[in-house]
């Protein structure tokens, strides 16, 4: 069993941000990773740190089984409760409002990409974790996305 936790930030002021992943086995730290591009919003850096983070579990510990730890309670939500309702849905909006439920979800490609990594690893779960609240993981997670955000010049 393996856990990682994946953390986003975003930086406003150079609408760009950056992504990050720590991996841990028995407690033990066994992998790291980051990276930063131009984005919009938070929430894009979350899901991408959560893709990078599935992307990295299934090329390098298949058939493992695996949580990644996100703070991010919509991240989390999308994983669980709304990739499926997107996926059959042709990756449109769910609302009530017929002209806004016509409209693609933000990141749709991204969250393609992830519901297929998702699917393809049975033993890979996404959960919550309470951010800054003193989880070593999430911590060091929060650390270095907030640096790759910041970093001189964006590349993915």
């Amino acid at each position: 069993m393996i856990e990682v936790f994946a953390d986003g930030s975003f930086n406003r002021r150079r609408s760009a941000g950056g992504w990050a992943f720590v991996v841990f086995q028995a407690g033990r730290e066994v992998h790291r990773a980051h990276g930063s591009a131009p984005g919009s919003s938070n929430n894009t850096f979350e899901v991408l740190a959560i893709l990078n983070a599935a992307i990295w579990i299934n090329t390098e510990w298949r058939g493992v089984p695996a949580t990644i730890w996100t703070d991010s309670s919509r991240a989390e939500e999308g994983c669980r409760r709304f990739r499926p309702i997107w996926r059959n849905n042709d990756w449109r909006r769910i609302e009530p409002n017929f002209r806004k439920r016509k409209r693609m979800i933000p990141d749709v490609a991204r969250w393609q990409e992830l519901d297929r990594q998702l699917s393809a690893n049975p033993g890979l779960r996404v959960e919550w974790c309470r951010g800054h609240d003193g989880i070593e993981g999430n911590e060091l997670a929060d650390t270095i996305a907030r640096a790759a955000a910041n970093l001189r010049t964006p590349a993915t």
